[in-house]
């Protein structure tokens, strides 16, 4: 399961609906700087560092090789779900996962303020949690995993060579602090700190559903995103086997999830960005904060130029359109089918390399009829009688979407809830992965 957009597409609710299916669900990257917002008959969650499997009774939620963590507040996401009972699976953190420390929060704010301070438009609008930083030194060689965090001898050995990079930081938390901190809080870690390949390769080997629980998005691909605007990590269906050490070969399905509009936080080109009333009312009813930051969110229309190229790069075998629900009661929804560049071609499935060309991109809208409001009474149909209670103007919207993509809707989330989600039959064309012509 991942994110089509810019990422915050309800990939959490998403998750939580697919996990019902499943024995183990594996966050595969990422790490504090996400929010999965789930809603549950006890209230809202938002979990930030453990896989949404620790919410459902018999699955295991496991936190993946992929990820960074930050260790404190890891545990005060498990205290939290504990206090409200709400801790119902198994928690498996990774023994390779690596540690994100303090350090790296004050080094990610140090990066965010030395790009503002070169140039004042270079800012990316990180949400400072430290998540590029422990990237960096991971791919540097310099992390400390959680495999190291309960051998107090090796922790303290790699802490002071860790340190030794980091003297352009003030006020840093003195080595012998930290590694007496980061041994007590691991010391209440250790139970759920694991090997996680051999727990994962044998539920395939028993034929167990195992749901990879993709964070961020595929547009904020270190590689394949909007460049320099990206997270650090491969939120696409590539890493997403890298990040938790399923073989290729085990993989049956994709999933990618998108909202029936789009939005994005921090920096970077957005084509169908609404800076007007329209993006107004689209963060109103789609109350469009960020569940980590509370940011707002900008706001646009659905960009089918950029799901095509996700889908492709990724090999989605279907789709799940959420906040269908956000643009009932809207006369007309605009979908861009296309962009004009400034030298007059057009572009239909491709992301420009470079953000600058991509933030010149003029996107051509097609206009499908809207749809009713989701007041109850029609939440309450959909909720008893399925896909044939959707309105037909959805229908159509979601058939358009299946059209243009060659990726079947397969599901589809109407409000936050966890029973306002259904499954669509795959009568849609099908897109099968592979290096195929794609249509222009």
């Amino acid at each position: 399961m991942l994110g089509a957009q810019f990422g915050d597409e309800a990939k959490g609710k998403i998750s939580d609906f697919l996990a019902a299916g499943a024995r183990y669900v594996v966050r595969s990257g990422g790490g504090p700087n996400t929010g999965h917002t789930i809603g549950l008959p006890e209230g809202k969650v938002v979990l930030h560092q453990l896989a949404c499997g620790v919410l459902r009774h018999g699955v295991t939620g496991i936190s993946g090789p992929g990820m960074v963590i930050q260790p404190f507040k890891l545990e005060e996401e498990l205290l939290e779900l504990e206090r409200r009972g709400l801790r119902r699976g198994e928690v498996v953190i990774s023994e390779r996962a690596h540690a994100l420390l303090p350090i790296h929060e004050a080094e990610d704010a140090w990066e965010d303020e030395l790009r503002a301070k070169k140039n004042p438009t270079a800012g990316l609008g990180t949400t400072r949690r430290g998540v590029g930083p422990a990237y960096e030194d991971r791919y540097g060689r310099w992390g400390i995993r959680f495999a190291d965090l309960t051998r107090p001898a090796v922790l303290r050995e790699r802490l002071e060579l860790l340190y030794a990079t980091k003297g352009h930081l003030a006020n840093l938390l003195p080595v012998a602090d930290l590694a007496g901190q980061l041994g007590e809080v691991a010391t209440r870690l250790a139970p759920f700190i694991r090997a996680t390949e051999p727990i994962l390769w044998g539920a395939i080997e028993r034929e167990e559903p195992i749901l990879i629980e993709g964070a961020q998005s595929a547009l904020l691909d270190v590689d394949f995103g909007t460049y320099p605007y990206v997270t650090s990590s491969h939120p696409t269906s590539a890493g997403a086997l890298v990040g938790t050490g399923i073989p290729p070969t085990a993989l049956d399905y994709a999933v990618g999830v998108a909202k029936a509009y789009t939005t994005r936080v921090g920096a970077g080109p957005f084509p169908t960005e609404d800076t007007g009333e329209q993006g107004e009312y689209l963060r109103r009813v789609g109350g469009e904060r960020g569940a980590t930051t509370g940011r707002p969110r900008r706001c646009g229309w659905l960009d089918l130029v950029l799901l095509r190229y996700v889908s492709r790069l990724n090999g989605f075998t279907s789709l799940a359109i959420t906040k269908v629900d956000a643009l009932g009661g809207l006369d007309e929804v605009p979908v861009c089918v296309q962009y004009v560049m400034p030298d007059g071609s057009t572009v239909r499935d491709l992301l420009p390399a470079n953000a600058d060309d991509l933030a010149k991109a003029q996107p051509v809208y097609e206009n499908l009829a809207g749809w009713p409001e989701f007041h109850e009474r029609l939440r309450g149909r959909v909720r008893r009688e399925g896909a044939g209670a959707l309105p037909l103007p959805l229908r159509r919207f979601l058939e358009r979407i299946a059209e243009e993509t060659r990726v079947p809707v397969e599901y589809v989330g109407y409000g936050p809830e966890r029973d306002e989600t259904i499954c669509l039959p795959l009568t849609a064309p099908g897109h099968r992965p592979g290096l195929t012509a794609w249509s222009g």
